[in-house]
């Protein structure tokens, strides 16, 4: 509150905090079960890819409304940014053994697209310009290689 109990204007969020918003809010909905909220949050033209075990597409299930949201539960251990993409990292030690990582493009306040890795590791790669042309730089990995002791694929997502 500013003086005279008037709100003062906010300044507008950085482009990675309102990228990690969307994603968070997505993740709320589907814990409630709020499909309308989820459907706001889409592109309809979404563009998907999956990599891991077959029959494990448990997010791509419930982003179509064919698993309900009690069918499985993902509780985002860690929301990261990566230019556009908005990278989230979870885990199931308990239950079942289940490490998964969903990369998404989120433009203009809409989920264009997402990457869904199941029981597999993920490297993100950068592509920026260097002295003798493009260079790689490691932007992102899983997190609980060491503490796991699993052993999954390790993929590379070259951006």
């Amino acid at each position: 509150m500013g003086i005279h109990g008037h709100h003062l204007p906010q300044p507008p969020l950085p482009e990675s905090k309102t990228r990690r918003n969307t994603v968070r809010s997505l993740y709320k909905a589907l814990a409630r079960g709020n499909l309308n909220t989820v459907g706001q949050l889409l592109d309809q033209e979404l563009e998907w890819w999956y990599h891991g075990p077959p029959n494990c597409h448990h997010m791509m299930l419930m982003l179509t409304g064919k698993s309900k949201h009690q069918d499985y539960r993902f509780r985002p251990r860690s929301i990261s940014t990566v230019g556009e993409l908005v990278i989230v990292e979870g885990w199931e030690e308990e239950i079942m053994r289940a490490y998964w990582v969903h990369v998404w493009t989120v433009k203009d306040g809409q989920i264009t697209e997402f990457r869904e890795y199941f029981n597999t590791w993920l490297t993100v790669i950068l592509q920026v310009p260097g002295e003798d042309g493009e260079e790689n730089v490691k932007a992102w990995q899983s997190e609980p290689q060491q503490r796991l002791n699993w052993s999954l694929p390790d993929l590379v997502l070259t951006v």
